[in-house]
């Protein structure tokens, strides 16, 4: 069944988890209206202190609480990215594999996308493309609170709605129910222990190419 996911920031390892078991057409939904404190401008990563999170701030005109998600725009006038770039580098340059990413991704970052679904858009086909998943990212073009997607000939689609399932106040177990709750290095787990369902860049960062493994199980750890 095709999966239904809110535009999110570095997602979190459970998003791409339930996009790799579906390897065919995953809907990003562009409809709704914004969310505060969800992953829709903030992360979870891990970094010398444990678990840390990282968020943008938006333009607020006319409260974005009533403004649908495309509509809303990143506010750059405040140096939130340097500050992320500075965490990363902090958190993930003993990792095995950031130096090979980090470039492009912070390409992405000093581009600027006007508004936020643009950002997390190019960073979600970034990471789609590094990890190997063949899915195919459509974005809808109305909102139903059902997970029913209207294709452009008229057609309908049954997703299976992920939109708030996942959520950084919200525990969730795909991982658990996929089999995929199991560990992989982390930088600083023999100091905080081992810690679940971070951004995908905490996987990509210290997996690299064997990331695709871990979420389709293609080989026992």
């Amino acid at each position: 069944m095709p999966k239904l996911l809110s535009t999110a920031y570095f997602p979190p390892i459970s998003y791409f988890a339930a996009m790799a078991q579906e390897m065919g057409v995953v809907y990003i939904e562009t409809c709704e209206n914004y969310q505060k404190q969800s992953y829709r401008n903030r992360c979870r990563f891990y970094g010398a202190d444990g678990v840390q999170t990282l968020s943008f701030p938006v333009v607020h005109e006319g409260g974005t609480h009533k403004l649908p998600i495309s509509e809303i725009k990143v506010d750059w006038s405040k140096p939130w990215p340097q500050q992320h770039k500075k965490a990363l580098i902090s958190a993930y340059h003993a990792s095995a594999c950031f130096e090979y990413y980090q470039d492009e991704l912070f390409a992405i970052l000093d581009s600027r996308p006007e508004r936020l679904i643009d950002l997390n858009m190019a960073l979600l086909r970034f990471f789609i493309e590094k990890i190997g998943l063949p899915v195919e990212i459509r974005t809808t073009s109305d909102y139903f609170r059902e997970g029913i997607i209207t294709e452009a000939d008229g057609s309908t689609v049954i997703c299976d709605d992920l939109r708030e399932v996942i959520h950084p106040k919200r525990t969730n177990t795909i991982l658990e129910d996929l089999g995929l709750k199991k560990p992989y290095f982390q930088v600083f787990a023999q100091k905080h222990g081992f810690q679940p369902d971070l951004s995908i860049m905490d996987l990509l960062f210290n997996e690299g190419p064997e990331s695709i493994h871990y979420l389709k199980r293609l080989q026992s750890r």
